[in-house]
């Protein structure tokens, strides 16, 4: 199990093609902090339909994108 799942099944349930957590939004649904370890975790989203977009660290926010299928398919 990733350190973090609860943040990967928040982004698929959430459902939204696209949409922005903050860093604080983060460590609220995955119980840590994000930090530089998530730049090699975000793969595991794909699983998950979804994949990471813009990471600011000047906002310090993290955009989700919705996959289509058939992307999904290509990169897995």
């Amino acid at each position: 199990m990733s350190k973090y799942n609860l943040l990967w099944e928040y982004v698929q349930e959430k459902g939204n093609q696209s949409f922005k957590l903050s860093f604080d939004e983060i460590k609220d649904i995955a119980g840590i902090p994000i930090d530089h370890s998530f730049l090699n975790y975000k793969k595991e989203l794909v699983g998950y339909g979804y994949q990471v977009g813009k990471i600011s660290m000047k906002e310090q926010t993290v955009i989700f994108n919705k996959l289509e299928r058939r992307a999904i398919d290509e990169i897995l």
